[in-house]
């Protein structure tokens, strides 16, 4: 601790100016996250479950929570298990599950593990997230091997076995690990891991593991009260399964008054003090400071005995507050997609932008456009008036051709333009066809979907590329889950190209989620033309990042940029995006 207290502190030097802001933040939360050299011999373990409705917030209280903990000089690590039989969400619909959160290291997973790495600044790993498929395959694959000696594979021990195993990973390398259970208390799909985190409870040493349960305290207009039985029926349905909850986190529109919380303490066998209020906030960056006014940090240290307790450092998100809710203007950028109806299908693309106007003390006003409204005629009407367009990744031939416009707007208008993903695919596709003169220009994706052979494939399958020290091999009928060019890559940027410009470094390593590549045959063509292919693989056969040359800001890059920014280290192409958005507003 005594390495945080003496570190400078760079985020409230307001002599230096915002464009240093990403760096400054970065350095200070470096010396934050690694001057703590480890209280405890082993993890202790803080377990997240909810009742009453879906949706309170757990991942962002346990997100908050872990960087309250840090705040105290603490290192965390926060996990996620989910009860659907999913494998994981890799293959689910956005529209289902929000967006799909990669890892470094190649792992699809719910999007509760980017609020984990925006809060805390902790690199997920795959042993971060598990889901009941993935333990029933794994138990399953052991059966088939004759792991088990014949004997009756049965919930318990075996599944409950394999998830205690699941949370033993890696508990001597942090001081706390703080673990969310997906879905609510009483849902038949969670039992097995209720149960496991109970026998888990049982098997620690007393004061190694603790529970915080998240509740609604739902309000009656009409009688003008606050209710407290969903709580302690959900409390309840927790006890009957032998856990009992240390902390209850009770998400209420209204102050809850001490009346309140005494009956929750008494009929809930919980301290009063440990009765945490959580409010609507303005903006989730809020929460670390809103839980810790409300005494979340200080309950969870009281429950695990520590006293006295280190004093946190939260210098970094008051200054996170002031930048959310201080700011010198506003930019409107529109995001071109597929997926629009639900945001948290673009969560991180979302958090992102956030980040990027903090990092340009401005307010980003974000606005979805269907891509499908102008597939088929001018994109003009949809799109004037916005400082900046963004065109997302997504998978299918649905909403393409409106993003094609997209692009071709945004190219012609010179207004700032970020692709990422098959957001970069069809500003490629739009220079080839409108630029380039190869007027079937399309992806082998779209003819894959029709069995057809319309377009001339810009866009290819990816039939194999290098990860690591050995060649990866894949085939357009392989299946659909985790077949995808995965996690983190290096990437080489051509010198003096605006990228490395916006980088500061020609050597950089992004995260991947894809299938199909640009067609480095036509990359000559191209560049004749004025598209620029300034960022590719090491080896020089993946295209990684396109720009128009003389456009004041066009930029498509292959991977996912805004799974690595952060509220206190803004994505660098992020923050200049935005700051191309404000020169644009500016000219408008």
């Amino acid at each position: 601790v005594s390495g945080c207290a003496d570190a400078p502190n760079p985020l409230v030097d307001k002599s230096r100016s915002d464009a240093n802001f990403a760096v400054r933040v970065s350095t200070y939360f470096d010396v934050l996250n690694h001057a703590h050299g480890g209280a405890f011999a082993m993890a202790r373990y803080i377990f997240i479950t909810g009742g009453v409705v879906s949706s309170l917030g757990k991942g962002l209280a346990s997100a908050a929570l872990g960087a309250l903990l840090q705040a105290r000089g603490y290192t965390v690590r926060l996990r996620k298990l989910d009860p659907y039989l999913n494998v994981d969400p890799g293959t689910m619909s956005p529209f289902e599950h929000g967006e799909v959160f990669v890892t470094d290291d190649g792992a699809e997973t719910d999007l509760d593990l980017g609020h984990y790495e925006r809060f805390t600044g902790v690199a997920a790993r795959k042993t971060d997230s598990i889901s009941s498929g993935r333990v029933y395959s794994t138990v399953l694959d052991k059966e088939r091997r004759g792991d088990y000696l014949g004997k009756t594979i049965q919930v318990i021990p075996h599944v409950t076995n394999e998830i205690k195993d699941f949370l033993k990973i890696g508990n001597d390398e942090v001081d706390f690990m703080l673990c969310e259970i997906g879905g609510t208390v009483g849902d038949i799909e969670g039992l097995p891991f209720f149960e496991a985190i109970r026998q888990f409870s049982h098997d620690k040493p007393r004061g190694e593991c603790i529970f915080m349960h998240l509740t609604l305290l739902p309000y009656l207009a009409a009688s003008g009260e606050l209710k407290t039985k969903p709580t302690q029926h959900s409390v309840k349905e927790l006890q009957s399964i032998g856990i009992a909850p240390d902390i209850l986190v009770c998400r209420s529109e209204h102050p809850i008054p001490d009346k309140e919380r005494e009956k929750i303490a008494l009929f809930c066998n919980v301290r009063k003090e440990s009765v945490v209020a959580a409010y609507d906030l303005k903006s989730i960056y809020e929460a670390p400071l809103a839980y810790h006014a409300q005494g979340l940090d200080q309950a969870v240290l009281d429950a695990f005995g520590i006293s006295p307790a280190p004093a946190p450092k939260l210098d970094m998100w008051h200054d996170v507050y002031d930048r959310i809710h201080n700011y010198d203007g506003d930019v409107k950028v529109a995001i071109v997609g597929k997926y629009t109806q639900l945001e948290d299908a673009y969560k991180s693309i979302a958090e992102a932008l956030t980040h990027g106007g903090m990092a340009n003390r401005v307010k980003v006003k974000i606005e979805w456009v269907d891509a499908e409204l102008f597939d088929r005629e001018d994109a003009a009407p949809y799109l004037e008036g916005y400082h900046a367009i963004l065109v997302p990744g997504g998978f299918g031939e649905r909403g393409t051709e409106g993003k094609i416009k997209a692009a071709q707007f945004a190219r012609e208008k010179n207004i700032p333009y970020l692709g990422i993903c098959l957001g970069m695919q069809m500003a490629v596709i739009e220079a080839a066809r409108n630029v380039a003169g190869i007027a079937t220009a399309g992806s082998e994706e779209f003819d894959h979907e029709t069995g057809s052979k319309r377009f001339e494939p810009v866009v290819y399958h990816l039939k194999e590329w290098v990860q690591g020290n050995h060649k990866v091999a894949r085939k357009t009928d392989d299946d659909k889950g985790g077949t995808m060019r995965l996690g983190a890559y290096n990437a080489t940027l051509t010198a003096g190209s605006k990228v490395a410009e916006v980088y500061g470094t020609t050597q950089i390593e992004e995260r991947h989620r894809h299938r199909y590549e640009v067609d480095t045959k036509y990359r000559e063509q191209l560049e004749k033309v004025g598209l620029c292919f300034s960022g590719m693989s090491p080896d020089g056969k993946l295209p990684e990042i396109v720009e128009w040359k003389d456009h004041p800001w066009f930029i498509g890059v292959q991977y996912h940029p805004e799974l690595k920014s952060k509220p206190f280290a803004p994505h660098p192409l992020f923050a200049d995006f935005v700051r191309a958005a404000v020169e644009n507003s500016r000219l408008v």
